[in-house]
């Protein structure tokens, strides 16, 4: 049996697609559903159906799309409640992909719809389980999610359900099985997954914590150990998943509008719309438009928009590299930001021309860090997560992690001058970004951060300061 895996690096995502016979299915499908399409018209398929998992948290889901432009049945686990026209399997149902089947198993704890789909092949035999956020590769889903959308799902009853899911319905299932979860490391929808993203179910049994011998008390324990807050745009996500959403084909409509600085600077002050740059962190940090913040489209892009803008309803005007404002739109919209009202046409270079109001942010390396904190012993802040922070971090600095930044503003000081750092530059240019936006100019940000900081000679501990805020 062939299953097609479709990976998205950027949101550790991971979508599917089997096809047999002319039909095709596809499994928790990106925002963009246009390659999905293609790859049906390739194999002369038609595509039959789309099967979600849950209502997923850290991405909006293209099945709407697909249903418009193909036709195809949209298909939930049991209880799901979406707000338009959509198949909910009942649990044990099958489905028929030509001459494949696919097996509903109702594998409630991450959500309570949440649902895994066992493949059978042409023969009969049970190929592989798609496990959405149920079961991941060293990991299964965090049981927080659901109740940032209904109260009374506790974390608690959550990872009971998943703990009865993992013992009744998945463990019972074949060793030679193959386990094609939703996500990969780097996705905020787990703590500890593995860079694989496939497996069999045999290896998860012996590797996995979860599948470990143990009471549902320890599971619960074990398995709320840890957790962080979930990013704030999760909640969002979730609605838009279950309410609907616009098309994507209206959302670029709406954001391909292709503004001369002149127009750029008007639409900025009547809407107020935030100005997002997507420039590398060297790029924006030696010249930038006033107030603009950035997030790099060549790292974490969109997981960060989700952590760093509240509401997915911003409107957003883009700053990017001529020729990428169609990525930025799709990768803002695949976690609802949906908002993106126009671009500055071609890009910075065209604001720099126009002779219009620059600012910079300064930066140092590595060496001369080292040499300001032999001479100065100057304020560091860390911006990297704690985790990172408390595995080793610079004597005396003080982490406040990006995603809390705007919780700490005041820990900032306005007039001692300060030097910020993360792991490698990306992050610290987001921080460094906001505090321009915010009024700070005493601060200077590490190109190569952590990275090159451990290298040199500047004292560093693995134990946590007394300094540490968060």
């Amino acid at each position: 049996m062939k299953v097609e895996q479709i990976y998205t690096g950027c949101i550790a995502h991971a979508a599917y697609y089997i096809e047999s016979n002319g039909e095709a299915a596809v499994f928790d499908p990106l925002r963009e559903v246009q390659p999905y399409i293609d790859r049906a018209q390739s194999d002369n398929a038609k595509i039959k159906y789309v099967f979600e998992t849950h209502f997923h948290a850290d991405f909006v889901s293209g099945h709407l799309d697909l249903r418009k432009k193909t036709g195809a049945e949209i298909v939930f686990g049991p209880g799901a409640k979406p707000a338009y026209e959509a198949t909910i399997a009942t649990d044990g149902q099958i489905f028929s992909i030509g001459d494949y089947k696919v097996k509903v198993i109702h594998t409630p704890g991450h959500t309570m719809e949440s649902t895994t789909y066992l493949l059978i092949d042409e023969n009969n035999s049970e190929h592989g389980i798609i496990t959405g956020d149920t079961l991941f590769i060293g990991d299964v889903g965090r049981p927080d999610l659901a109740q940032h959308v209904v109260s009374d799902l506790t974390e608690e009853k959550l990872a009971g359900h998943l703990y009865d899911s993992l013992r009744n319905k998945i463990l019972p299932l074949d060793d030679n099985l193959i386990v094609y979860p939703n996500h990969g490391a780097g996705s905020a929808c787990g703590k500890m997954m593995s860079k694989e993203t496939t497996d069999t179910l045999g290896n998860q049994k012996k590797y996995n914590y979860a599948l470990q011998d143990m009471s549902k008390e320890e599971f619960i324990k074990v398995l709320l150990d840890g957790l962080t807050a979930p990013p704030g745009y999760f909640p969002q996500n979730v609605l838009m998943n279950i309410k609907g959403y616009e098309s994507l084909d209206t959302v670029m409509s709406r954001a391909t509008k292709a503004l001369t600085p002149e127009e750029f600077e008007l639409v900025a002050n009547e809407t107020g719309a935030l100005m997002l740059d997507t420039r590398d962190a060297s790029d924006f940090a030696s010249g930038f438009i006033p107030n603009s913040i950035n997030i790099g489209l060549d790292g974490n892009f969109a997981q960060w928009v989700g952590e760093m803008i509240p509401d997915v309803k911003q409107e957003i005007l883009l700053i990017t590299y001529p020729g990428k404002e169609e990525e930025a739109i799709t990768r803002l919209s695949r976690v609802g930001y949906d908002y993106a009202i126009g671009y500055i046409k071609k890009g910075f270079g065209a604001w720099r021309e126009s002779g219009k109001d620059i600012e910079t942010t300064a930066r140092i390396n590595a060496t001369e860090l080292a040499a300001r904190y032999k001479s100065e012993q100057p304020l560091i802040i860390d911006v990297r997560k704690k985790s990172e922070y408390d595995s080793e971090h610079i004597v005396d600095a003080i982490n406040i992690p990006l995603n809390e930044i705007n919780k700490h503003l005041a820990q900032f000081p306005k007039e001692t001058p300060f030097i910020v750092h993360c792991a490698g530059g990306y992050r610290s240019m987001i921080a460094a970004s906001i505090l321009k936006q915010r009024g700070w100019d005493n601060f200077v940000d590490v190109t190569g951060g952590f990275k090159e900081i451990a290298e040199t000679s500047i004292p560093k501990t693995d134990y946590i300061c007394p300094t540490t805020l968060l």
